[in-house]
């Protein structure tokens, strides 16, 4: 069954197919600064996400992107500045764009490197990501790659054993193939929660567990609000995380050209909320060293944790709600539809 554009309303809810929301998600943007392929491209990945129910990276994020665009914090215009530099690397100059449509430019001539040198690395400078990770590796995997991303964020997280935040959530993205599913693919931010996660809490005013973030003065706190107003996120794991998320600092930064966390100064664009930083990620060939016989292999890792006991993994939740949303539409709060046409103009 495929759902029709709009199917009814019912307690406070309307689903829309895929397709639909996408074109609406593109008036916005549109509307509010970007080119159409810019607009495009954030539609599909917004959208994407909304479908898969990473609903802290959906629709959620649009009123951030729409308050960005208006403030003049980033280029909505940006057409990326994509350089061959060398057998396996490949660099873009994203002209203080979103880096989704900066990947999107480089793309082709990623996978060209890497099927031919069984490696390439992107290196993304000069942007802006705001959306979840997963969605920029889990296409690659899909053509039989596997492929690893890191990007980092606007200055939230205190480092362990450290007393003022310096880094931020950092994510990481891993996607490879396997032979009978869909991909093995995981997004984890390197901080304990993810902020959009810490938003969607204060917004509906739930606590968070603890060992999340500090308030203002540094102290523990389960409260998403204190968390947001002068307070900060923590490190998951303590200083395991921490050195990961300074691990990703340095990839998505330092190595790529672009911002780190602290660097950016946005307090002359009041409503900005997108980081300027840099985006580092590497795709492989496994026929390169495992021939046609590592999706296979993944598919035997997968059998043996299932066999152990494992339900679910990574990915799993997001793939099952694919095919609900496939079969049944995306659904989303009456209200929120509402303000949507509204930033849509409609």
């Amino acid at each position: 069954m495929t759902a029709s554009p709009e199917l009814a309303v019912s307690s406070g809810k309307q689903t829309l197919d895929f397709d639909s929301l996408v074109v609406l998600l593109e008036q916005i943007f549109v509307r509010h600064g970007t080119s159409m392929d810019v607009a495009r491209t954030l539609a599909q990945n917004c959208a994407g996400a909304e479908r898969d129910g990473a609903h802290s990276h959906g629709v959620f994020r649009i009123p951030g992107y729409v308050s960005t665009l208006r403030s003049g914090w980033v280029n909505g215009q940006a057409v990326p500045v994509v350089e061959d530099v060398a057998s396996g690397f490949v660099r873009v100059d994203a002209d203080n764009g979103f880096a989704q449509p900066a990947l999107a430019a480089a793309r082709a001539l990623l996978v060209e490197k890497a099927r031919s040198a069984g490696i390439a690395v992107l290196a993304i400078r000069n942007s802006h990501h705001f959306a979840a990770l997963w969605p920029d590796v889990e296409p690659f995997a899909y053509e039989g790659l596997v492929a690893l991303s890191v990007v980092n964020s606007m200055t939230c997280v205190v480092p362990h054993g450290a007393d003022r935040p310096l880094f931020g959530t950092n994510p990481i993205a891993f996607a490879a193939p396997r032979a009978d599913g869909d991909p093995i693919v995981f997004d984890l931010a390197t901080s304990a929660i993810a902020h959009g996660d810490v938003q969607i809490a204060a917004r509906k005013g739930e606590r968070l567990p603890a060992g999340m973030g500090v308030d203002s003065l540094g102290q523990p706190t389960q409260d998403p609000k204190a968390i947001l107003e002068g307070g900060a996120l923590l490190p998951f794991g303590g200083h395991k995380g921490s050195a990961l998320s300074m691990m990703v600092e340095l990839l998505a930064a330092a190595l790529t050209g672009g911002n780190f966390s602290f660097e950016f100064d946005w307090s002359n664009h009041p409503g900005a909320k997108t980081p300027w930083t840099g985006q580092l990620l590497i795709v492989i060939d496994p026929s390169k060293a495992a021939g046609q016989g590592f999706a296979e292999r993944s598919q035997e890792l997968v059998r043996q944790m299932h066999s152990v006991g494992l339900k679910r993994l990574p990915g799993d939740r997001r793939h099952h709600q694919r095919a609900k949303s496939a079969a049944n539409g995306i659904e989303l709060d009456v209200q929120t539809l509402k303000e949507l046409r509204e930033l849509a103009g409609g």
